[in-house]
């Protein structure tokens, strides 16, 4: 039976992975919060789920790192310097990292790259998130996930070649670049939706989360699929078989 522990517990995915971990019949290895020592957890654990702020990010990983334990990372919000921590735990650990662990909305990605490689520059990529007006981050992590699909699939780069929060006179668009705009109000769990638009005729991909229990289960999914894998950095559409 593997045995899950959980970065964040108290935080609201936390919560839900826990009662999917009890719900699943898998084994709890408890959960750490703020100000706690993450190594403890690090040493029974099997697996490590991460939902908890990036400021937590480098003693996560060096307690999974020092316990030989690999790690799921479901933390928004990180910086260039977290992706160089990741890089460097992977070397010696297995870890997925993720904007988004919905088994549907890694589908949604593999459906935006290969829409993304069919239709050419003619075809405006533009990328739509809304969520709870408690979140604290923008774009979402998983719009810039789509987004990061989206320009692999074009060969550009995600970060240069992007437009965000246009306001007043922008301009006509830049071909080529991938648009985000995010919203923000009420309980919304996440919409995210894809549109891809040339002359006369558009595409909408599209995803709706109706609650956090999906993200939880597909966490839980990524943890006992990675358990048995050796160190290396992976991505969910591994645990897809794509």
């Amino acid at each position: 039976m593997t045995n899950i522990g959980i970065y964040g517990s108290a935080g609201r995915m936390g919560q839900a992975i826990e009662a999917v971990i009890a719900e699943a019949g898998l084994g709890y290895a408890g959960g750490t919060d703020q100000g706690d020592d993450p190594a403890p957890l690090a040493a029974k654990a099997d697996v490590l789920v991460d939902f908890s702020a990036p400021n937590a990010l480098e003693a996560n990983l060096d307690a999974c790192i020092a316990a030989g334990k690999p790690i799921i990372i479901g933390t928004t919000g990180l910086e260039e310097r977290h992706h160089f921590l990741i890089d460097n735990a992977a070397e010696h650990i297995a870890v997925l990292q993720t904007g988004n662990t919905s088994l549907g909305v890694n589908m949604l990605r593999a459906l935006v790259s290969e829409a993304a490689t069919r239709l050419g520059e003619d075809w405006d990529i533009e990328i739509l998130e809304m969520h709870h007006r408690h979140k604290i981050d923008a774009p979402s992590g998983t719009a810039l996930l789509l987004g990061d699909a989206a320009a692999k699939a074009r060969g550009i780069d995600p970060v240069t070649d992007s437009e965000r929060g246009r306001d007043g006179i922008t301009g006509v668009r830049e071909r080529g670049n991938i648009g985000y705009a995010s919203l923000r109000g009420g309980s919304v769990a996440g919409d995210h939706s894809v549109i891809l638009a040339a002359e006369g005729e558009s595409i909408t991909l599209s995803h709706r989360a109706e609650n956090r229990s999906i993200f939880a289960r597909g966490a839980v999914k990524a943890a006992e699929w990675i358990v048995s894998k050796d160190a290396g950095r992976y991505e969910m559409k591994g645990v897809l078989g794509l």
